[in-house]
């Protein structure tokens, strides 16, 4: 026979706690489960999103903690401004920030040394002979002579190539021509025409009378053009120039200081130039000059009458 739970009122009082207890120890369930989301939602606010992985990083983590990738800024130790955590060089206050890499070959530091173990170059920089600058990179920043051993090594290498070879006497003739003046009329054209004529004829009239019957008259050494001879030509150098700087141009490498060598080894004398970065596409009057040059860049021609702005000049 079944119990009257109105006449047991124990067992009816027992079972009412227990679902007291239940009701409670669930809410306290709900509760901990709304914390945890709480705080996890606060710390998504407060942190770093991995874009790669989805990792929530600490507001000030650099790097993901999960899979390695750069999520953050740093700040210069020389200036304090903001740079990314891969850069190793200030834009700001143009300084190499990186204690432990050498800046000019990328050897591996470890903070003491005063002279790289691998290249043998002061971390202090090295003064160019040639115009007195100092420089924290392989070749001067100012005027591009090759301060190390590797540097000129690399220089030797690279005028070998048939490109460099091609653009090198690009170079020295578009130097000619600007040493060349152009005529500014067509009378002025006309008339170096008829002097040209009377110096032949002169020539040939002493040749005669030395009893040359046939002499050869050498011809003149001035080749001056029209002003629209000239810019055609000069353009056409240029366009030249351009084309092999392009096929030259650095593709992005591990080691920032093998961009900076190879790029200022390859720099072209004679042409108003500026470097153009992958990073954030501004042009540098080097490499030295960019933050990020692992990512790769290319020279560019700025021309006589550029206004294109050079970011560090």
């Amino acid at each position: 026979m079944n119990e009257d739970i109105t006449i047991n009122p124990e067992r009816t009082n027992r079972g009412a706690q227990q679902m007291q207890h239940e009701d409670l120890f669930m809410q306290r369930a709900d509760d901990m489960q709304m914390a945890q989301q709480m705080q996890m939602n606060m710390r998504a606010a407060s942190g770093v999103v991995c874009p790669h992985c989805g990792t929530i990083n600490d507001p000030e983590a650099v790097f993901c903690a999960s899979c390695g990738s750069q999520i953050g800024k740093m700040s210069c130790p020389n200036c304090g401004a903001e740079l990314d955590a891969d850069a190793d060089f200030c834009e700001t206050c143009r300084r190499y920030v990186r204690k432990d890499v050498c800046s000019f070959c990328g050897a591996h530091l470890d903070g003491n040394e005063a002279f790289c173990p691998e290249c043998g170059s002061p971390r202090g920089g090295i003064v160019c002979p040639v115009c007195h600058t100092m420089n924290d990179f392989a070749f001067c920043k100012q005027c591009g002579t090759p301060l190390t051993e590797d540097a000129m090594m690399l220089l030797e290498q690279v005028r070998e190539m048939p490109e460099y070879i091609e653009m090198k006497k690009l170079a020295d003739d578009l130097q000619e021509m600007d040493l060349m003046i152009p005529y500014a009329s067509e009378p002025e054209k006309l008339r170096d025409e008829e002097n040209n004529k009377l110096r032949e004829r002169v020539l040939m009239l002493l040749a005669q009378d030395r009893g040359t019957p046939n002499p050869i008259i050498p011809e003149s050494e001035n080749k001056r053009l029209t002003k629209e001879e000239y810019d055609k030509k000069k353009q056409e150098y240029l366009e030249k120039i351009s084309e092999l700087l392009d096929k030259m141009a650095q593709q992005p490498q591990p080691r920032p200081a093998q961009v900076r060598n190879y790029a200022m080894a390859c720099r072209p004398q004679g042409v108003r130039l500026a470097w153009e970065c992958n990073f954030k596409h501004a042009l540098h009057s080097s490499p030295c000059g960019c933050a990020k040059p692992q990512m790769g860049g290319k020279w560019v021609i700025l021309g006589k009458n550029s206004r294109k702005e050079i970011k560090d000049d």
